[in-house]
């Protein structure tokens, strides 16, 4: 998803009493006349208070608290104050025609929507507020300087901002609660992956194995094949990464997610090529950068069209099918694919594409259910939102939606959105060995609600949940083509160590596609909580599970 749909969420969450004025910063900030902000009122029931902008410029510039902010500031804490002081302050270096754009979205629309509901202008009308704060963020974001709250309040229209302190605090509360069960959850994985590795007995000092985080033997060779589906209209561009090896091979599909592409999984295509695999890496048209560029053009006024629900796995199965035809008839790759075995690794929209060629199925009686306004006015989940869009697929054929493919072995699921679209029915369809990859800090797919929970309605035996710390939605995506090409994120929305997160993609990933799709049962040595472990950076950065129930959850959540 979009990086400012990420960051807004993400500061968010911050469960703080200066959120009240902290979250105008990344969020407010668009607008285009001759007026500035000159007191923000902020009402509690029938009671309201005014702060001047000025008190507020001289404590973020000088740091000194005059009489009018000192009547707040004996609510908060020094770190609050501080968390202020950097609010106000701190840049957000983002494109205003991409924050134009990605703000006629029905995402985009989503996020005005809330921000509504506690930021309002003085004549209070919800469509003027709207309005106002569309202008104020294309704006203030083209700020030589960046989005600050500080030239947030120059760009604003209207010499007053009103903010709703108890809907705020309501707000607030709701995202601590969604960050605390979290928490606690992604502690209890941590917890039982403790009790799974304290039962291994090791038949290896793991030091003694092969290590999975360097390179295998092999060296590969990358091609850039161009495939057209006629019947769809698709055109394919496709990475190949074929080893050095004169024997076919497992094929390994890898899924980019919404608004990335193939150059974003480069590091993953090369380090399973080195391991002998044959890997694919499909753009998918629709939703991919090219079709990010053009939202931001204006070309387009969604991030995703709803047929890529169905034409992400169809581009798959076609690229197979494609391949299966070359290996017949083309020189260079006859004999190269076993195209029996083939694995799949998807990432976000990619998780969903994978999961649905492993057998989950497209859940239109969850959807209806989850999809109602009500619900989409109250969610914190923001993958949910592009998860409705489905509904506009439904029609009598419910085998136009079933994707299942029998050449696919064994996939990988990273922060897919799953609880909707997929919901317990469809997940529970899933034969194929699975693993589900998690991000603890993830706030577009939140991992209780789209990879914990559903982990549990998998009823196959052959499952894995990986649950990575100190991670966010995009920390596996590997650097793409640049800048020129690509929406460039925020470290602070990339997570805290994305190289690591890359790394574990890479260590995990090579057992498993040799345990379930070369067929090298030597590899299960490495699919448990104990190695986990042993390469976690930390003792809880990266916990790997292969059970955990309703109950469990629901345990964890009360605390």
């Amino acid at each position: 998803m979009n990086s400012l749909f990420g960051h807004w969420n993400s500061v968010l969450r911050k469960n703080s009493l200066s959120l009240v004025l902290s979250m105008l910063l990344p969020t407010l900030g668009f607008g285009n006349s001759a007026k500035a902000a000159e007191r923000i009122y902020v009402s509690y029931s029938p009671f309201e208070r005014s702060i001047p902008v000025t008190a507020l410029q001289k404590y973020a510039r000088k740091g000194v608290i005059d009489h009018d902010l000192a009547v707040y500031t004996q609510y908060l804490k020094k770190e609050q104050l501080q968390q202020l002081r950097r609010a106000l302050l701190n840049p957000i270096k983002v494109n205003p025609v991409a924050v134009s754009q990605f703000l006629y979205t029905p995402q985009g629309e989503f996020l005005l929507q809330r921000l509504g509901e506690v930021i309002k202008t003085e004549s209070r009308q919800p469509k003027v507020g709207l309005h106002a704060l569309r202008g104020t963020l294309i704006l203030a974001s083209a700020e030589p300087g960046g989005l600050t709250l500080l030239n947030l309040l120059r760009k604003y229209p209207s010499s007053s901002i009103y903010i709703n302190l108890s809907r705020t605090l309501g707000m607030a509360a709701e995202l601590e609660k969604l960050v605390n069960e979290t928490n606690r959850a992604v502690t209890a994985v941590s917890q039982k992956s403790n009790v799974e590795a304290a039962t291994i007995r090791r038949p290896l000092n793991f030091s003694q194995l092969p290590d999975l985080r360097r390179k295998g033997r092999f060296i590969s060779q990358k091609q850039t094949l161009k495939f057209f589906d006629s019947v769809r209209k698709r055109f394919l561009l496709t990475d190949v990464y074929l080893p050095n090896v004169h024997s076919r091979v497992p094929v390994i599909v890898i899924s980019h997610g919404l608004g990335s592409d193939s150059s974003n999984f480069q590091y993953l295509a090369t380090h399973l090529a080195s391991h002998g695999f044959a890997v694919i890496v499909p753009n998918h048209p629709g939703s991919d950068t090219k079709q990010l560029r053009a939202l931001f053009r204006g070309s387009t006024s969604e991030i995703a069209q709803a047929d890529e629900f169905k034409n992400r796995p169809l581009d798959i199965k076609y690229i197979l099918d494609q391949l299966e035809q070359l290996s017949r008839t083309d020189t260079h790759f006859k004999g190269r694919f076993n195209l029996q075995r083939v694995g799949v690794f998807g990432q976000s929209f990619g998780g969903y594409t994978a999961l649905a060629l492993a057998g989950a199925k497209i859940n239109f009686g969850q959807l209806q259910k989850d999809c109602q306004p009500k619900a989409l006015q109250d969610t914190w989940n923001l993958s949910l939102l592009l998860q409705c869009h489905a509904l506009q697929l439904h029609g009598n054929n419910p085998k136009e939606y079933q994707f299942r493919d029998e050449r696919v072995k064994a996939v990988i699921a990273v922060n897919p959105m799953t609880s909707s679209i997929f919901g317990e029915a469809g997940l529970s369809q899933i034969q194929t060995p699975v693993m589900i990859v998690a991000s603890s800090d993830d706030t577009i797919a939140p991992a209780l609600y789209e990879q914990l929970l559903p982990f549990s309605w998998i009823h196959n035996s052959q499952k894995y949940l990986a649950v990575l710390r100190h991670a966010s939605h995009f920390s596996i995506i590997g650097n793409g083509k640049g800048s020129a090409q690509q929406v460039s994120l925020p470290s602070e929305i990339v997570g805290k160590n994305p190289s690591l997160a890359r790394r574990y993609m890479n260590v995990l990933s090579v057992p498993f596609f040799e345990t379930y799709v070369a067929g090298m049962p030597g590899y299960t040595t490495y699919l448990n909580a104990s190695y986990a472990q042993a390469i976690s950076s930390h003792s809880s950065d990266l916990s790997l599970i292969r059970s955990l129930t309703r109950t469990e959850l629901a345990q964890a959540k009360k605390g």
